[in-house]
């Protein structure tokens, strides 16, 4: 900027902010305890600034007028000149319009000082009374950004910041979570979003033998997401499964004896539930929820009859009905459980048929809990649960009295610290006594964790951690203790491609029987997002199974490329 070559004076120079605002793009990755963080506290790809202080964001004033020009200045009636009480410098602007955050106010108001934002230039105190601060010009609202934290973004319509003369200001936009996540569609009141993902690729052991013997296959996996739009209560329904097929069959018998595998290895994986929540008053409300689940047990498991042609299909309906009671910070939680478990026949090679009534049983149940809000990011609970399970058949195939009861007992914390770490953790412990005198009790202590880590904008650590009391028709075990570890990093190398990292290791303990099995797995995914409607992945994952009992010892690697649909 210069200075006029007609000028002859000094004039007042007003910095003028950009009228438009960048948009702010971040990375999502779906995870149980994401929706834990609120949106508006996020972490963005410039640092931790949050979008509603962003300086490229239009304030309420972004100006001050040009003072007037004497010169110019338009002389009262009547002739004369008018005096400098009478008409001062800046006539019909409010007092303190140009004090910015911390100069002088007639009016004696606080003043805030000035905000700065993470790695931002602070500016150095003047050196004696009346001497302005270098670099800092008249009217500057706040100081600005590095220009390269600015570079390269789109600029904002007029229109949709709001910022028309005469139109009326415009409420702002969420800021979009993931650029290349799936939009979905309005069905009435519903936002309904789907995928499907198809796969194909090689195991070196599909069936998880001690003997490996690989083979192609195939995966197609469905999802269907509705959530409910309403002010008050609400539905949700998720729905998601794959069927895996191979390119080939096991021979019905391997090294002179029976194959403990099916000759047949397709298997279908179904997890759904549908959740809905009705508001009875502000601090009442009831819920309730149908989930389904359909599955084959693992391949390499104890509990796979030998001789089989394909995996048995078991199916697990449930439901749970509760209520929640809030008393301020209090709140109190209770509900009942019914679950239904049952398999079909297993087919073995020879044709017959043989039947699994002995695995079927229904589970009722109840579970209570309690908790307090401590602050907005700490929340304490206990939970306390208890059921009974009741066979079909008296005795199992084994002559083993399967009817048993139990629960469990634990206490932690839901917690949100710093709005970058949030989740939840317990530890408690779970038994489990059954009506034959000749089984043990079934025991152990349990940990159970979901916790999310926003390390940077671009990479995200997750943690999960289960444990579970399984049944198993293991002759004189119990049961099976498992136990579940998960660590999982999350890092966008761009937007549009995301490396993930997965590490699982999780322990089986038949108790009773004497086995104890250890599983490790080692996981690792690129994702490349074309658009928001297609994606490119490629999976290489590389699983061990080691037992104790000699034989049953595994391991297999997974190579795989998939395209995923979405909507």
């Amino acid at each position: 900027m210069g200075w006029g070559p007609d000028s002859g004076r000094r004039r007042r120079l007003v910095w003028r902010g950009a009228p438009g605002a960048g948009l702010l793009l971040i990375a999502s990755m779906a995870s149980p305890a994401a929706a834990q963080t609120m949106d508006v506290l996020r972490p963005v790809p410039d640092g931790f600034l949050l979008p509603q202080d962003s300086p490229l964001r239009r304030t309420a004033a972004t100006e001050l007028p040009a003072p007037p020009d004497p010169a110019r200045a338009v002389p009262p009636p009547g002739g004369g000149s008018a005096s400098r009480v009478s008409q001062g410098p800046l006539a019909g602007l409010p007092a303190a319009s140009g004090a910015a955050d911390s100069g002088y106010d007639s009016l004696n108001r606080t003043r805030k000082r000035p905000k700065y934002y993470p790695a931002q230039r602070r500016p150095k105190p003047p050196p004696g009374p009346g001497t302005p601060p270098p670099g800092e010009l008249v009217g500057e609202l706040r100081p600005s950004l590095p220009p390269s934290a600015a570079a390269n973004r789109p600029p904002l319509p007029p229109a949709m910041a709001g910022s028309v003369p005469g139109q009326p200001p415009r409420r702002r936009l969420k800021i979009e979570d993931d650029p290349f996540g799936a939009v979905g569609d309005y069905v009435g009141p519903f936002l309904v979003k789907s995928a499907v993902e198809i796969s194909a690729g090689y195991d070196t052991n599909p069936a998880r033998l001690a003997n490996a013997r690989g083979m192609p296959f195939w995966v197609v996996a469905p999802e269907f997401l509705a959530v409910s739009d309403w002010d008050r209560h609400a539905v949700v329904a998720d729905l998601r499964g794959s069927f895996t097929g191979y390119g080939g069959s096991l021979p019905a018998s391997i090294d002179g004896g029976v194959n403990p595998a099916p000759t047949n290895l397709d298997r279908p994986d179904f997890t759904g539930h549908i959740d809905g929540r009705l508001d009875v008053t502000r601090d009442t409300s009831v819920g309730a929820q149908l989930r389904l689940r359909a599955a084959t047990d693992n391949p390499g498991s104890p509990n796979i009859q030998a001789g089989l042609a394909r995996y048995p299909v078991y199916t697990t309906l449930g439901t749970t009905v509760g209520v929640d009671q809030r008393f301020n910070r209090l709140q109190l939680s209770a509900g009942a459980t019914v679950d239904r478990t049952s398999y079909e026949q297993s087919k073995l090679t020879d044709g017959s048929m043989t039947s699994n009534d002995d695995r079927n049983f229904n589970q009722y149940g109840g579970v209570g809990r309690v908790s307090y809000e401590v602050s907005p990011g700490v929340k304490p609970f206990a939970e306390v649960e208890g059921d009974n399970r009741v066979h079909d058949t008296r005795y199992d195939r084994a002559f083993y009295q399967r009817d048993s009861s139990g629960g469990y007992a634990k206490a932690g914390t839901s917690f949100e610290l710093t709005r970058l770490l949030t989740g939840e953790v317990s530890i408690g412990y779970a038994a489990r006594n059954y009506v034959d005198p000749r089984l043990n009790r079934l025991e152990g202590f349990l940990t159970t964790a979901s916790l999310v880590w926003s390390a940077t904008p671009l990479t995200t650590a997750k943690f999960f951690s289960d444990t579970q009391l399984a049944e198993t028709t293991v002759a004189g075990a119990s049961g099976v203790l498992v136990r579940t570890y998960t660590v999982e990093v999350d890092h966008d190398f761009r937007r549009w491609l995301t490396g993930i990292g997965k590490f699982t290791f999780g322990t089986l303990d038949y108790q009773g029987f004497g086995r104890s099995d250890k599983t490790y797995s080692a996981e690792g995914n690129l994702v490349f997002k074309m658009t928001r409607n297609l994606w490119l992945r490629g999976t290489l994952r590389y699983d061990v199974l080691d037992s104790n009992v000699a034989g049953a010892s595994s391991s297999g690697t997974v190579v795989m490329l998939g395209v995923r649909l979405q909507n």
